[in-house]
Order: structure tokens, then sequence, then C-alpha cells
């Protein structure tokens, strides 16, 4: 182990080697800073206490400084000899007496806000206010166990995709508390709770269900019963198949109708592109625009957007006797029209944004319907040769076997 002066330059200069190491101070006996193959440093002091060494941390050198550092090493040093006894132990024991109730609150302060979007942030906070605090309260975290998580899950069995979207959010919970030092490493209890098995909903819009949305969207805009930005919202949605915040927050700024592109600089996978169809670009360029408000879909409120679209969607599907059709349904119908002219899943996915394959893939089945009518061209070619029909021109062809749609005769045996 090293000797040096700790200071700011004399850490800074410490070489990072292939294994982490202690370098301890020459003036203060126990205080030290561990060196990591990463390169971060961090502070410590060691001690022993009834013939055990123990150790804390005290900070990563960067946010806490050598001097800042020095002061706290005094202070926890001091303590072995003092009353307060060992430092460690009331570490240990301050993280045992940690309660669920404040892991939530630090997750949600500390963890969500810098890590995760807009709307998975609400969706997290839902979860731990509604369904983690009043099932845990106040118990300690190192006393949850896989029976205490199956319990949970189980009593919202009722709302099996609330109970699995419940049970991950506790599950990085506890990864983070291991993280944090609340609970030891590899002791997530959320590990070996099976989820519910979840369908996955595809509804996609028909033709003939297509006519009857747009007729109930130009009577709602007609009779003025739905404002026109709300109207001309759901039309972009299924013309683009872009997600409902994307098109709820797009500002003009964002849209090119020169390029014919919208360039999003944030959506549910990152910043991304949406190419736009002709019929997308003539509906946008006759959206009338408010000079003081920056969005496309323009709200009640002085330079925000419509923030209520579940509504006025409710009212318009009833309309058209759509019932069962989500707004995301319109994303679903944008996906399987272009399967059905014949675009191929790789071209969808980059439509839509996906940044993975496989959550196209959900779409793959939609494609069965040109594969078999090139199936039939096919038999039916081979069949007719097979069974010895002659193409004529301006005549159907005619197959001498029942299996090829012969209405007449007995078939030959073969």
């Amino acid at each position: 182990m090293a000797k040096i002066k700790i200071t700011k330059r004399t850490v800074e200069a410490l070489k990072v080697a292939a294994k982490d190491y202690i370098a301890f101070d020459t003036d203060l006996p126990g205080f030290g800073v561990r060196v990591m193959p990463s390169g971060k440093r961090f502070f410590l002091v060691q001690y022993r206490r009834h013939g055990r060494t123990r150790r804390v941390m005290i900070g990563q050198f960067g946010i806490v400084t050598a001097e800042l550092a020095r002061r706290e090493a005094t202070i926890k040093l001091g303590s072995v000899r003092g009353a307060d006894g060992d430092p460690a132990a009331l570490r240990d024991a301050d993280r045992q007496s940690t309660t669920m109730k404040e892991l939530g609150r630090r997750f949600l302060d500390q963890y969500v806000p810098v890590r995760c979007k807009p709307s998975t942030q609400a969706e997290y906070r839902r979860s731990v206010d509604l369904f983690l605090d009043p099932f845990f309260a106040k118990q300690h975290v190192r006393s949850v166990t896989t029976a205490d998580v199956a319990e949970l899950h189980g009593s919202l069995s009722h709302i099996p995709y609330q109970a699995n979207r419940t049970l991950g959010v506790l599950s990085k919970m506890m990864n983070l508390a291991e993280t944090w030092g609340i609970r030891h490493k590899h002791s997530n209890p959320c590990e070996d709770v099976e989820r519910y098995p979840e369908r996955k909903r595809e509804r996609f819009l028909s033709p003939k269900e297509l006519q009857r949305l747009g007729q109930a969207l130009t009577a709602a805009e007609v009779n003025e019963t739905e404002t026109k930005y709300a109207v001309a919202a759901f039309r972009i949605l299924l013309l683009t198949g872009c997600r409902l915040s994307e098109i709820q927050r797009l500002e003009w700024r964002y849209v090119d109708l020169e390029q014919k592109e919208l360039r999003l600089p944030d959506s549910k996978t990152g910043a991304k592109t949406v190419h736009l169809g002709e019929a997308a670009v003539a509906l946008l360029k006759a959206m009338p625009r408010v000079k003081s408000n920056p969005y496309v879909i323009v709200g009640k409120k002085e330079k925000a957007h419509l923030t209520d679209l579940q509504h006025p969607w409710r009212r318009i599907r009833k309309a058209a006797g759509l019932s069962d059709v989500r707004i995301h349904d319109l994303r679903h119908t944008f996906a399987s029209g272009g399967l059905l002219v014949g675009e191929g899943l790789a071209m969808i996915g980059k439509l839509l944004g996906h940044t993975q394959v496989q959550t196209t893939a959900r779409y793959a089945h939609l494609a069965s319907d040109p594969v078999k009518q090139a199936a039939t061209k096919i038999s039916d070619r081979l069949a007719s040769a097979l069974f010895g029909a002659v193409d004529q021109p301006n005549r159907k062809t005619q197959h001498p076997h029942p299996l090829v749609g012969n209405d007449g005769g007995d078939a030959e045996a073969a």
C-alpha cells in the first residue's frame, strides 16, 4: 500500500493499475484513497474494531474535495475512540433501517428525473404512489422477501398488466438498493416472481371501418362538435403512424414540408425523422397556424398544445361505431397498411421509428395476404401443367381435376 500526503494534486497523480489499490495518507493514519482500474478514485477511512478491519467510504474524488474528505475522515476516525464507537456499524444500521417508502422517494427524486422520459416518470410515480407505498408502508428494504413480492403481485391479479409493470418498477428499485448499499448484492427478491402472461393487442381498421372513421371525423369538423385541431390530430396520426405524444406536442419548427419530414428532437426511442407522404403533407399545409402558438395541435390555453385528445376520440369513435378502437390503434393501422401494399418489415420499422426488429415483427402475420396471393398464382400455374389444362387467350383456364376448380365431370385417376 502506497503512502502519500493526500491532496488534490497527489490524488490526480496516482497511477491506474490493473487491480484497485489504496494509498494512505502520511499525516492522518487510516485516511486513504482507493484507485480503481476504471480510473475513479474514492476517499475512505480504515480502522480496526474488535479485531476486525473495517472500511467506510467517504465519497468519490472530484465530487468530494481532498480537503472535505480529510475533515470527514478526522471525524469518523475520532468517533472510533469516542462514545459513538464504530462508523461502519452506524452506517450498516442506517442502511438496514431504510424503509420502502424512503427508497421509493429516493428512487423518484434521484433516479427517475435523470434517467426517464416524462411519460415513464409518470408511470413509475403512479406505481410507487398507488401500489408500492400502500403495500409495503414502513417495511424495511432489507426485510423484503420473494414471498412479499409474490403477495403484492398476486394482489394485483385482477389487473395483470399493471401487476407486471409494478413488478418491473419494484425490481428496478431493488437493483438500485443494491447499488446504494441498502441491500446485499444479488438479493433482488423480484427475480423469481413469474409475470402474468400478456396478450399483445393488435387492432387494425379495415377499409370499411376507415371509411366510417373518415365520415365521423368530417361530421365532427363540419358540425364543430370537436375542434379542428383535434380532428386534424387523428388524421395526422393515421397518415404518419406516429405516437400520440409525438403529434400532440409537435411544434411547427420541427416540420419541414419542403423536405416532407418531421424532425423530432425526442421520442420514445430518441431523436428521429418521420417521413411524410403526400396526403400528410397536404393536410399539414392546410392546417391554420396561430402566430403566438408554436404547436401544430393548438390547445385552448395560450401558447399551449391540446392536452386532452382522449375525450374527443371517445366521442368520434362512438359516432363511427368503433367503440373498441384506441388512438394507438391508428399507428397499428398505418403499419398494417404498409404491409398490405407490399412493404417489408424493415421498411415498416424504419417508418415507425422502431429500434429493434422484434418490435416490428409483431406485424409479420399481416404480410400473409400478399404471400397467399403469390402462392395461389404459382399453384394455379403449376396445376394447369400438372393436370393438362391449356391456357387460351380471353378464356378462363379449365382444370380437369376437382382440386383445382373443375365444377363439372368426374376426375380421372392419374
